[in-house]
């Protein structure tokens, strides 16, 4: 519309008008609010951020930047040195005389200097060769051989510790079939195909299938869990891999599913622990069918709840203002814990929660701000199911930081390619995080579990101490 039309509007035309416009810059200015969404104000993860300006988070005091690697004040951290039988050589590099006059000296406790360093051997591998001599027997006359045991049969090339070593490169770091060609042939000199080094992930994939299904059926007995998931490709489709977090391991499944059919088929009906998640809707339902006691992470509100505070609106950001902080003092008093007695830390808890709930259902009457008011009317007290419950956290951290390992693997592998990569993944996932989580070798138990498979003995457990 130009100068001219604008002129014969009339004055009742012009405030319609004004007041279109003004609508519109609203709805405009809320759909900026949402494109400028970041992980800071949403679930998007903290990768997405990079293509946008640096957030100047870094800057440390009068606007200096802070510098690379350590800060001060940061405790130091240095590697623990080998123990005494470790080392497999000694070397004592000795003086015959003082380098300044020549003359001879004495030793001087506490005085010397020792640094151990670690060098591959040339050959860090040990080739058996195994005979079976083939004999006649002149009774029956035919011709036999000695048998070879199970384990070499099973194995082939590789015995257990080899295959372990291939596993582990293929699931542990994320590495391609021709990249470990590349290295067992460059490094080790052991030259093999891509197809047999397939043929070992696959044993390895048996070998972990126990151990595998037994966290899976002690999964429902847990007292707590923490879930998410994320997607997967296989063959090109969508998929979704669950991340089940318990408080003694860590357990994936790779479903065609994201609904709560999949909570259903893993857990049952009813699960009795507390479960931890976020608010998808798969947990809604899941825990509205059963009666099943939820924590909904708080750390997801509080970025919902930050969102409200870049609206346009007014009402809506002292809204989001209000209930964010009042988050933040319930998470105050969860960081003072150790300076409180356990009555009154309850008590604090207990008058942060209800200061909680108060403001969050003092919503203005805006669509944004009522879907959070909408949380509290229905769901409240599954915010806030770790007060009651010792052990349960506040947030789904522990899930979300198990399932970054797949998330990478993700990118960086581009997904399955059928049902055996699929077990394999879960399998590998599973022993992966289980063994970060109990502190042990991950490789150790890989090496033990070939072992097992190929000599036909049980299966070891990702649970034993």
């Amino acid at each position: 519309m130009n100068r001219n039309e604008l002129k014969r509007l009339s004055k009742n035309e012009l405030i319609r008008l004004v007041l279109d416009l003004a609508r519109r810059v609203e709805v405009l200015e809320q759909e900026v609010a949402r494109l400028r969404k970041n992980s800071s104000t949403s679930s998007k993860p903290p990768s997405s951020d990079i293509v946008k300006p640096p957030s100047g988070r870094t800057k440390v005091g009068h606007g200096r930047k802070r510098s690379i690697g350590g800060q001060p004040g940061h405790e130091k951290h240095e590697r623990k040195p080998f123990e005494s039988e470790d080392v497999d050589d000694v070397i004592e590099h000795s003086l015959d005389g003082c380098p300044d006059c020549g003359g001879r000296m004495r030793g001087a406790a506490g005085w010397g200097d020792v640094v151990q360093q670690v060098e591959l051997v040339q050959r860090p591998f040990r080739v058996t060769e195994h005979r079976a001599p083939g004999y006649w027997c002149p009774r029956c006359r035919i011709h036999v051989r000695a048998a070879m045991p199970l384990a070499l049969e099973r194995g082939g090339l590789f015995g257990p510790r080899m295959s372990a070593l291939v596993a582990y490169l293929k699931g542990g770091c994320h590495a391609s079939y021709s990249t470990i060609q590349a290295l067992l042939g460059d490094v080790l000199g052991v030259r093999v195909s891509t197809g047999f080094l397939a043929k070992v992930v696959g044993k390895a994939s048996a070998a972990l299938a126990s151990s595998y299904d037994e966290l899976g059926h002690h999964l429902a007995a847990q007292p707590r869990l923490n879930v998410d998931e994320t997607g997967h490709k296989d063959c090109g489709k969508n998929e979704w891999t669950w991340c089940f977090r318990a408080p003694e391991y860590t357990w994936f499944r790779i479903d065609a599913s994201r609904g709560s059919d999949v909570l259903r088929e893993v857990l049952g009906e009813s699960f009795g622990g507390v479960l931890g998640s976020d608010y998808f809707s798969a947990y809604h339902k899941y825990a509205g069918g059963g009666d099943v006691r939820v924590q909904f992470c708080l750390a997801h509100l509080i970025r919902d709840v930050r969102f409200l505070t870049t609206l346009p609106d007014k009402a809506t950001r002292a809204y989001g203002q209000r209930v964010l902080q009042a988050i933040k003092d319930l998470f105050g008093i969860i960081h003072a814990k150790g300076d409180m007695k356990p009555a009154r830390f309850q008590w604090a808890l207990e008058k942060a929660r209800q200061k909680i709930i108060l403001k969050a259902r003092s919503a203005p009457d805006r669509s944004e701000a009522q879907n959070i008011a909408a949380r509290f009317r229905e769901n409240a007290a599954a915010y806030f199911e770790f007060i009651s419950s010792p052990g349960v956290e506040p947030t789904n951290n522990l899930a979300e930081q198990a399932i970054r390992f797949v998330v990478i693997d993700r990118r960086v592998t581009q997904g399955t390619r059928g049902s055996r990569g699929r077990r394999w993944c879960e399998r590998i996932w599973t022993t992966m995080a289980t063994c970060a989580q109990r502190g042990s070798s991950p490789f150790d138990f890989l090496a033990q579990a070939m072992d097992a498979s190929l000599s036909g003995k049980p299966a070891p457990s990702l649970l034993t101490p």
